[in-house]
């Protein structure tokens, strides 16, 4: 299995900079956790081939599991079933409340002496906690299935990556192609001018509105807004030394061209945008629905939005897919023809609280996720997700992962993560909502941006 992304940056950040810096990117925020009462279809997984070696010592064991990932709620509750039926140790999976920060739970938790034994967290929060309270993982074998995905932490690796995901322009090509009744080559379009050519085109041929935008300050915060620093250069080596120029004062956000180009971009979501006239109000399980339906041809988000693409009647024959967030009228700008996509959701295992007996419960379910059969099926076909491990032979079903999967091994994704303030998608999140309703113009918002980030220490 070709892999052609380059390693996540952190990898190189020094302790100063994860004692300093929290959590931001929200990757895998769903409207809703899935509906148990749901009939879902599901891809069957095959049981009768289980070479895994289970330490029957650990049957009985009880271990909790954080997940802060909700559209996989009631997959992972499922993989849980299985892993205790083969293993004896017991599962228990904890969501977290839709729209509550998975940073603020899990540090409840520890603060009221009840951690999880595993918690799936974003990036960016387990930089922030693991070295206090993590669990040493960098001698676990699967390490070495999951290089290029790794975080480490002055050189160590307190994480395991859950899943890569991605995010772009989500379109719907059958729906571009009826309208304009010509074939839709996504490759095609790649600038700005272009992608503005071609929703002139769409609104000409019927669809007046063409692009679903989210309104959330998850969303705007950091799905959007993190383009400015990610973009620098395409690492998160660079994503964090302009962060830094930007936190110093030695950069003038003003005339930043990343800020002006991301802002370019934004304002043709903007004007295309399906509830332009009233932004604020748009309804994110709405948009699903009016893309699956051909009200709209596209949508910004990423992979994990394909359950709401499911529910409003999309398949995964279908054809959906992604285009880059374009910021230029350069076609040789990397952001133009290529997509983000990172190991954006991570398990971080307790090594402060859990007793010996869990952690080797613990390590023993993550290792039966990379190495088993059934491990390897389920974290592709039950929980849908595209896996980081080279050793793992599933590819993902539906359109959206498998769009994201094939932009991996091409190289046309780049492995970018920002790492921001706790706070960063809320507050400027808030400032970027303002701005979508046209309550703010270029300036004021930039100037909230600069602004937030001086007073950060």
């Amino acid at each position: 299995m070709k892999r052609n992304v380059a390693k996540l940056a952190a990898s190189g950040l020094s302790v100063v900079l994860m004692t300093t810096m929290l959590t931001g990117c929200r990757f895998g925020f769903a409207s809703d956790p899935d509906d148990p009462n749901e009939e879902v279809k599901e891809e069957p997984i095959d049981t009768s081939v289980d070479t895994f070696s289970y330490d029957s010592s650990l049957n009985g064991t009880k271990i909790t599991l954080l997940n802060s990932k909700a559209e996989i709620q009631v997959a992972l509750e499922k993989m849980g079933d299985i892993f205790e039926e083969k293993s004896g140790v017991h599962v228990e999976v904890m969501p977290v409340t839709d729209g509550d920060s998975p940073y603020t739970k899990v540090v409840s938790l520890y603060n009221s002496g009840n951690p999880p034994t595993l918690s799936i967290l974003d990036t960016t929060d387990v930089i922030a906690l693991a070295e206090e309270k993590g669990e040493d993982l960098t001698s676990e074998t699967w390490t070495e299935e999951a290089e290029e995905y790794l975080t480490k932490i002055d050189g160590k690796v307190y994480s395991f990556p859950l899943c890569i995901e991605g995010r772009g322009l989500i379109y719907n090509k059958k729906v571009i192609e009826d309208a304009l009744g010509e074939e839709f080559v996504p490759e095609a379009i790649t600038t700005l001018d272009e992608f503005k050519a071609l929703l002139d085109k769409l609104v000409e041929a019927g669809i007046e509105k063409p692009v679903s935008l989210a309104k959330e300050d998850w969303s705007l915060g950091a799905h959007h807004l993190q383009y400015i620093y990610e973009t620098y250069d395409g690492t998160s080596v660079g994503a964090q030394e302009i962060i830094e120029e930007i936190k110093a004062g030695n950069l003038d956000l003003q005339t930043y061209q990343r800020m002006n180009e991301f802002l370019d971009m934004f304002d043709v979501l903007k004007e295309y945008n399906v509830a332009k006239g009233d932004p604020l109000g748009a309804d994110y399980d709405e948009m699903a629905i009016d893309l699956a339906d051909g009200k709209t041809a596209f949508w910004f988000n990423g992979n994990w939005a394909w359950p709401n693409l499911s529910e409003a009647g999309a398949d995964n024959e279908d054809e959906y897919g992604f285009l880059p967030y374009f910021m230029s009228d350069n076609p040789e700008d990397f952001f133009n023809s290529q997509i983000q996509g990172s190991p954006s959701k991570q398990i971080m295992m307790d090594g402060q609280m859990a007793s010996e007996n869990e952690k080797a419960a613990a390590k023993e379910f993550l290792n039966w996720i990379v190495y088993s059969e059934i491990g390897q099926q389920m974290l592709v076909k039950t929980c849908n997700l595209i896996p980081p491990f080279v050793n793992n032979p599933y590819e993902p079903s539906d359109p959206l992962s498998r769009d994201i999967y094939e932009k991996v091994q091409e190289g046309k994704a780049f492995n970018a993560a920002a790492i921001v303030p706790n706070d960063h998608w809320s507050v400027l999140g808030a400032a970027m909502q303002k701005y979508l309703a046209g309550r703010s113009d270029r300036e004021e918002l930039i100037t909230t941006i600069q602004k937030y980030w001086s007073e950060q220490e």
